[in-house]
Order: structure tokens, then C-alpha cells, then sequence
């Protein structure tokens, strides 16, 4: 099968479903509805498929707020930036309101430190009666009083502004971790993966060695070009579940290409690290492909893998360079299967 008509034929079979969903559900066929439910029936967004089985579960119907709420927490291009400077400007407040029961709290004190130096003085050198005397208690007992309502309202206060800043902390952190994410496979993207690869070179030494493994899926292209992009994702998702599922301690898994992933692996010499690379390898060609729309099998997926272990000098450059010519290397060899930088001549390698 042609794989743009694929595609074509694909995306209206996902559009007439989604054109029913909104029929059935409401509340209109607007642009966030209709991008709301298709996004549902293709499955490209699985926390928004959880939310909104959730949302029907509970009524038969839903509201434009529903839809709206629904866009702009999973589809909105912009809801990192707007999160994140909403997040930005509620700390900010915080921060302002913190301030100022603060400086209440400073002025209640400096106020009822006054207050018992006026008292002493007036106790001071005199020979007071008793009417004085209880005027000058019953004074400091009204000024303790407010000095004490004052810092319970400071302790609510904070309080109340640490469960705030918490759950802004919260916030920013889901937001941050999102920025890092391949939104296809749930994967890390690759300004995390270059981040993070340098943080495993930083940390490399001979008594801790580090390792690297780069996976490309082999003759993607053709895949994509006989079945079309959508089930190409759906490849690209497969090789991220099988790569999860081997995932070690420590170990930070990323897309960082169209077909390209990584595993980078910290306390890893090369040994532990073939093993594993062999162990994706394998689990990825046992399992069969099967296309959503038509229950047909696409046939087996294979990788190629290239592994390489940190060596003194190594910069985060040198190590994917060395990962990737083994990677390439496995590909030249006949591809569905792993490399590693041991005894191979990698200087010849293309």
C-alpha cells in the first residue's frame, strides 16, 4: 500500500470517529473539539485519553470548559511558557505576601518593644500605688495579646504559603520535566539527551566506568514509505516500551533523532552494557507489529545497536562518536545486531 493514501485513508477513518465521539459526547464541533477527540482516537496523547475516559465516565455529556480545560492542559503548544510564567508570577506573589505579614510582624514587635521600655519607665524610680500598677498590666497585657494574635496570623500565613509554594514547586517541576520529553515516545529529547550526556562524561572514571548505547531501527524509511507515518510511529513506540522495560537503575533513555534512541548507562562497563543492548535487540525482534486500523501484521522490527564505553579523554562528543560508528558498523555487517567498540578498526567506519 501506498503510504501517503495510507496516511490519507487513516486520518479519515480517525476523523469520521472523532466527528461520532463529538456527536455522542457534545458540546459542539469547534476546532478544540474536534482536536480533543481526534487526538483521543488516534492515541497520541495518552494522559489526555485517561482524562477525558475519566470526564465520560462520570456524565454523558461534556461542557465547553470540559474541551477547553482539556486543550490547553494536553494540546495547547503554549502551555509550557504560560505554566510556567503563571507558576513564575503566583511565586512571586507569594513571595510578596510572605513579605509583608513579615513586616507586620516586625513592626508588631518593634512596637511592643517600645511599649515595655515606655512601661519600665514609668515603673522606674517611682513608688507606684496600686491603680498605677494595674494600669501599667493591664497595658501589657493588651499589648502581649496583640503582639500574639499578630504572630499566629504569621504562622497561618506561612503555613498556608509553603503548602502554596509546594505545589508551585510541584508545578514548575512537572512543567521542566515536560520540556524534556519526546512527546511521540515518553522519552527523553535530545536537549535532555545532550544535557544528560554530559553529565555521564563528567562523571565517568576508570573505577566507575559509564556506557553508552545508541539504537537506530533499521530500514525505517522503506517501513514509513509502505506503511505510511502513523504506523511509522507506532514503531518508534514500540522500540521505547521494549526499551523501558529493560531500563536499569540510573539509566536515562532518549529519542534524539527521527529513528535514533540512546540508553545512557552510569556504573556500566561494556559487558553490562552489550548484555543489555542484546537484550533490547532481541525483545524488540520477537515482538510482532501489528496495524491498528486493519489487525494486519506488519511483521517483525529489528534494530542495529552501537555500544561504547567511556576511556579517559573521552569527551560527550568522542563517546557518541564512538557509539555511532559501532552503531553504523552493525548496519554495514547486515544490520539486527549489536557492536561494540572493543577490537573493532571504528576509524574506517562511515
Amino acid at each position: 500500500m501506498d503510504g501517503s493514501h495510507g496516511d490519507r485513508d487513516r486520518s479519515f477513518a480517525l476523523a469520521e470517529r472523532a466527528n461520532a465521539l463529538m456527536r455522542d459526547y457534545g458540546p459542539s464541533a469547534a476546532p478544540r473539539s474536534y482536536a480533543v477527540w481526534y487526538a483521543y482516537v488516534s492515541g497520541t496523547q495518552p494522559l489526555l485519553n485517561d482524562a477525558l475516559k475519566s470526564l465520560t465516565a462520570a456524565s454523558s455529556r461534556l461542557t465547553d470548559g470540559d474541551i477547553d480545560t482539556l486543550y490547553e492542559t494536553y494540546l495547547d503548544p503554549t502551555r509550557l511558557s504560560v505554566a510556567t510564567e503563571r507558576a513564575s508570577t503566583s511565586v512571586l506573589s507569594e513571595i510578596a505576601g510572605v513579605m509583608e505579614v513579615l513586616d507586620l510582624s516586625l513592626g508588631s514587635a518593634a512596637q511592643y518593644n517600645a511599649s515595655l521600655r515606655t512601661l519600665a519607665r514609668d515603673l522606674d524610680g517611682t513608688n507606684p500605688n496600686q491603680a498605677s500598677v494595674h494600669k501599667v498590666v493591664a497595658a501589657l497585657v493588651a499589648t502581649t495579646r496583640e503582639v500574639t494574635a499578630n504572630n499566629r496570623t504569621l504562622e497561618a500565613r506561612m503555613r498556608e504559603s509553603r503548602s502554596e509554594i509546594e505545589a508551585l514547586r510541584e508545578t514548575l517541576e512537572a512543567t521542566r520535566l515536560e520540556s524534556l520529553t519526546d512527546p511521540l515516545t515518553g522519552l527523553s529529547n535530545r536537549k535532555h539527551f545532550e544535557d544528560s550526556l554530559c553529565k555521564l562524561v563528567h562523571g565517568a572514571s576508570e573505577a566507575e566506568p559509564a556506557s553508552l548505547i545508541v539504537i537506530d531501527v533499521d530500514s525505517f524509511k522503506r517501513f514509513n514509505d509502505v506503511y505510511g507515518h502513523i504506523t511509522g510511529d507506532q514503531v518508534l513506540r514500540l522500540v521505547a516500551v521494549v526499551m523501558r522495560e529493560h531500563i536499569k537503575s540510573g539509566a536515562i533513555l532518549a529519542r534524539f533523532g527521527g529513528e535514533e534512541f540512546a540508553m545512557l548507562l552510569p556504573a556500566t562497563n561494556r559487558a553490562k552494557a552489550y548484555a543489555i543492548a542484546e537484550t533490547v535487540r532481541t525483545s524488540v525482534m520477537a515482538r510482532e507489529l501489528v496495524k491498528r486500523s486493519t489487525g494486519e501484521s506488519l511483521g517483525k522490527i529489528t534494530i542495529s545497536l552501537g555500544v561504547a564505553m567511556h576511556r579517559p579523554g573521552d569527551t560527550a562528543v568522542s563517546l557518541l562518536e564512538r557509539a555511532d560508528q559501532c552503531m553504523f558498523k552493525a548496519k554495514r555487517d547486515g544490520r539486527n545486531r549489536t557492536v561494540d567498540d572493543t577490537d573493532v578498526n571504528l576509524s574506517n567506519v562511515a
